[in-house]
């Protein structure tokens, strides 16, 4: 129930808004029920635009593979773009291939590489981001637009305050994230909004044999285990 301003006073408006907590809360059962017997995972992010024939798209195929093979299961948005070329990584490389589907007005639909028991579907952005950092070990950040820029900052701002625990962010494409990071060194460091220290939350390398190495390195002195 709430009270809408009306040209004669205030009157009570009838919602069902208390009820959608319980949609909410099962979104969250569902996906921790599932993302938790999955096992071990680094999280894939990108543009759902990339076409199949970009070097991105080639590059992330590339780097699915090699994480796959390195043991780690990969899970991506579910969609088309980059979010495709890293569940077909996993998939040519035999390995674990999940997809965290959202229905949008555009761009989503669900790509043909994801294991058939690990498709799980969203209608929350939020919820679907606690299951991104809850259960990846690892972000690999392919070039994208305003989602994947979200979902990148949001795990920075999370590990930055230590509302989780400190895992790998990967940038790919150093010529793609050179302007932002020019601009975060230059811009927000000089200004006093970020730390010295909060540049190393970052790595940007161009190959898939960086990514791999970063995430081998950092778990031969860390745990896998969900984020919190």
């Amino acid at each position: 129930m709430r009270k809408d301003k009306h040209p004669k006073g205030w009157v009570e408006i009838k919602t069902n808004d208390s009820w959608a907590i319980f949609k909410i809360m099962g979104e969250f059962v569902n996906g921790f029920e599932k993302m938790s017997a999955i096992g071990p995972c680094v999280t894939i992010f990108g543009s759902a635009r990339t076409k199949e024939d970009a070097n991105y798209y080639q590059l992330t195929v590339s780097i699915a593979k090699k994480v796959s093979e390195a043991g780690y299961g990969i899970i991506t948005g579910g969609g088309p773009g980059i979010m495709e070329a890293g569940n077909k990584g996993a998939h040519l490389a035999g390995g674990t291939s999940v997809g965290l589907n959202i229905e949008l007005p555009f761009e989503q639909n669900d790509n043909p590489y994801i294991d058939d028991d690990k498709s799980l579907d969203f209608d929350y952005f939020f919820v679907r981001k606690v299951m991104f950092v809850k259960y990846s070990q690892a972000f690999v950040v392919l070039p994208g637009g305003f989602g994947t820029l979200d979902e990148l900052f949001e795990a920075i701002t999370l590990i930055q305050t230590n509302k989780i625990g400190k895992f790998p962010i990967i940038l790919v494409g150093k010529s793609f994230w050179k302007g932002l990071i020019e601009w975060i060194k230059h811009t927000m460091l000089n200004a006093g909004n970020i730390s010295e220290t909060d540049l190393d939350l970052i790595r940007i390398v161009d190959t898939e044999e960086e990514v791999v190495e970063i995430i081998d390195a950092f778990y031969k002195g860390h745990t896998l285990s969900p984020n919190f």
